[in-house]
């Protein structure tokens, strides 16, 4: 099982990681680069390293949609979850082996207060190690008139009957 799907099925301590207790970070939201740059920033750092769920949470509406796509006997299966619990799934594995996801490329289309951007990534267990996978993130964002917000996000890693699109490498 691919390490990206893998920590799915690990449950880690994300404690209040759902509460927007805390005010977003004006460079995270200001900007279409800004709060994309947050929403990698966020999930990415060493083991040992707590993750940033409660910055995280300042990024989405509240009951944002995530959805994890994966492959199982062949037929496409989407993991729908809100944002405690995709900290909470993701959380363990993040911490425990270390996790660092970077975008590679970026296509934005923006009508109005609305923005939906595909985002190519590649991850890693170390900041300088090998890729272990690649894929691309599908995030709607929406402009309230003073900051961005992410209204979901959906993602399908690349496997060899789903190349990463040509506009996108």
């Amino acid at each position: 099982m691919k390490y990206r799907l893998a920590v799915l099925l690990m449950l880690g301590a994300a404690s209040a990681a759902s509460a927007q207790s805390m005010a977003a970070r004006p460079e995270d939201v200001a900007t279409i680069d800004g709060i994309i740059n947050a929403f990698y920033d966020v999930i990415s750092g060493p083991a040992g390293q707590p993750r940033q769920w409660q910055r995280d949470s300042t990024l989405y509406i509240p009951r944002v949609q995530f959805v994890a796509m994966s492959v199982e006997r062949g037929k496409p299966v989407a993991d729908v979850m809100d944002h405690g619990t995709f900290a909470a799934r993701y959380n363990g594995a993040f911490v425990n082996r270390g996790f660092f996801e970077r975008e590679t490329k970026r296509s934005t289309t923006r009508f109005g207060n609305i923005a939906h951007v595909m985002s190519a990534y590649e991850y890693r267990a170390t900041e300088n190690g090998p890729v272990l996978g690649r894929g691309v993130n599908s995030i709607q964002l929406f402009w309230d008139g003073t900051r961005w917000w992410i209204a979901s996000a959906i993602w399908d890693d690349e496997r060899p009957d789903n190349p990463i699109p040509a506009e996108l490498r």
